[in-house]
């Protein structure tokens, strides 16, 4: 009979790789076998749809001219593109320097309210077929919204999601090495995703989705970009991903900056799992239920809730001398010994870039646990909280 403390164990490690690489390797498989049609161009101007490029921006002063520039400069028709910032309680010149440009257009209110608050006001103007969202403090590749509209072509999309690029360093700190490595694994898993069936979550950093589809996220709802993208999905409507529309901005400027994003993405998880309890129905979504549970709920709920149950089982076991396990037991503590030279080291700039991963595992998974406490306390605040980004 198996003891259950060895029960335990190996049910740890067969969570935890299944979630960080067991899935991957799955969804690869399962895309291998899947095949969707590709989805042409639209060579015509006048077959491109109308498009409303919505823009969010509070306190952006340092970069948001930048922005401005880089939307007028995108490749799409200028009479088919409407281009709108809001920036509802910026207390520094953004809403100024936008005012400046007769290209764009302008909401403001002095009033901090919020994003979701922001959003949704402007949307019930928003009179194009399409909308897309993105942040703005990113750059986009010129030939985005012509790459993420042809998609729409399927009336079975709902929702197309962009690609999220760190602008990378030679040399980096823990925050730059651990994001940018990051984003690429969640990168192909979110392609995968799409060719099998549906992305499980856009990024607000750069997604579009079908107008008449928008739901007014309710006031207290924290990652508005995933439960809006969802809630589409829910409606048996397709998210896919889209490589060729990017978002590209630098990492946060510390860990402590990517620490503060963590916990918020953390505490808001746990939201909309509460609220999208209907997706873990695998009977009613089928392959949706199966990446949405593997893709995100097990790095929510199990996967960080066994990494300390693994090393205390794995303990046990390598005090019965059993080789086997005093090996993994060794492994495990190296893992965490680099995982706190990389936390002395965190704001250094070094070029082997995966010397971070074991630090920013930890957080990434240590965030999970405070975002837990933060959701369960109610303090989590929707009012943006605006991490600092490193310069590029």
């Amino acid at each position: 009979m198996v003891s259950p403390v060895l029960f335990l164990f190996w049910l740890g490690v067969t969570v935890v790789l299944y979630t960080y690489v067991g899935y991957g390797l799955v969804i690869y498989i399962f895309s291998l076998i899947t095949k969707r049609p590709k989805v042409p161009e639209i060579k015509v101007d006048a077959a491109l749809p109308d498009v409303t490029l919505l823009i969010a921006a509070y306190n952006e002063e340092g970069f948001i001219e930048d922005k401005i520039k880089n939307s007028l400069a995108l490749d799409y028709p200028a009479e088919k593109l409407k281009i709108v910032f809001i920036t509802d309680g910026s207390t520094d010149l953004t809403p100024e320097i936008v005012s400046r440009y007769n290209q764009v257009s302008l909401f403001h209110e002095p009033q901090r309210k919020g994003k979701i608050h922001a959003v949704n006001r402007v949307m019930k103007l928003v009179n194009t077929p399409l909308v897309i969202f993105c942040d703005a403090n990113t750059a986009l590749n010129q030939q985005s919204i012509k790459n993420i509209v042809r998609h729409y072509q399927d009336s079975t999309v709902g929702g197309v999601a962009g690609e999220k690029r760190i602008l990378t360093k030679s040399e980096d700190n823990a925050s730059g090495s651990g994001e940018g490595l990051y984003w690429k694994y969640e990168s192909f898993l979110k392609q995968k995703d799409s060719e099998v069936y549906s992305v499980v979550g856009a990024a607000g950093e750069l997604f579009s989705i079908r107008t008449n589809l928008f739901e007014e996220p309710e006031a207290g709802t924290i990652i508005e970009d995933f439960y809006l993208s969802m809630r589409i999905t829910a409606k048996g409507f397709r998210f896919v991903y889209e490589p060729d529309a990017y978002a590209v901005e630098t990492a946060s400027a510390s860990v402590e900056e990517e620490w503060k994003r963590k916990v918020r993405i953390s505490a808001g998880g746990f939201q909309s799992m509460q609220k999208l309890l209907s997706l873990l129905n695998i009977f009613k979504y089928g392959m949706l239920s199966f990446q949405y549970i593997s893709h995100r709920v097990l790095r929510w709920t199990l996967a960080p809730l066994f990494l300390p149950v693994i090393f205390v089982t794995n303990l046990w076991l390598a005090l019965q001398s059993l080789s086997f396990y005093q090996i993994t037991l060794a492994l495990q503590i190296l893992f965490y010994v680099i995982a706190f030279f990389g936390y002395l080291l965190r704001d250094k700039k070094v070029a082997i870039k995966g010397f971070f991963v074991p630090y920013y595992f930890v957080v990434m998974n240590a965030s999970v646990y405070f975002g837990l406490v933060r959701y369960l306390r109610g303090k989590q605040s929707v009012v943006w909280e605006k991490s600092k980004r490193a310069t590029a």
